[in-house]
């Protein structure tokens, strides 16, 4: 069956296209996951509202205007083995810190809440200049949070305490590979 919508791996998801950004890294693995019908997950959009729309004919209306209506939460949601997933990704240029403004405080609010309704919620934060990729589930980032006053999650914590994702043919960033390790197997990754 054809999944219309979804993107074709044939000419996206190589190894010669490893400069793809974190975002588009996603994207390639939720088709492969829809198309696989492993999962169903999605970018959310941002809420923006439109205010004003230059019309000089119906065709080449051109947006002028627009403001966001209100705070947008994660980057991404959907549903796989029958839970509600959540969560937020980032990429930072910093070798050995993830800066803590780079996530909003309504953004882990809402993962947090989304833990303590019994969904997964989690990070996934690409450190782009030495190529490591990593899930961090809210448990953790709560724990941190709690514990330090820092103002960046060093690299250190990730490693210690967060999930590397290794880079793969397809699915591109396989984190349900560490979702099934840490939710659905019981065992550890």
């Amino acid at each position: 069956m054809k999944i219309t919508g979804a993107t074709s791996f044939k000419n996206i998801n190589t190894y010669a296209n490893r400069g793809m950004t974190l975002e588009a890294d996603l994207k390639a693995s939720n088709d492969y996951y829809l198309i696989n019908d492993k999962a169903v997950i999605y970018k959310k959009p941002t809420p923006i509202t439109i205010s004003k729309v230059n019309y000089p004919s119906r065709s080449e209306a051109v947006i002028k205007e627009g403001y966001f209506k209100t705070p947008s939460t994660t980057d991404y949601n959907g549903i796989y083995k029958g839970k509600y997933i959540d969560f937020e990704a980032k990429e930072t240029k910093l070798k050995t810190s993830f800066p803590l403004n780079n996530i909003h405080p309504h953004q882990i609010k809402h993962l947090n809440m989304i833990y303590k309704h019994g969904g997964i919620g989690f990070l996934i934060v690409r450190f782009t200049t030495i190529n490591k990729t990593f899930l961090l589930p809210i448990e953790d980032l709560m724990k941190f949070l709690d514990e330090s006053s820092r103002k960046s999650i060093p690299l250190s914590y990730f490693e210690e305490n967060g999930y590397i994702i290794k880079d793969k043919y397809n699915p591109r960033v396989d984190y349900l590979e560490i979702l099934d390790k840490l939710y659905f197997d019981g065992g550890n990754v």
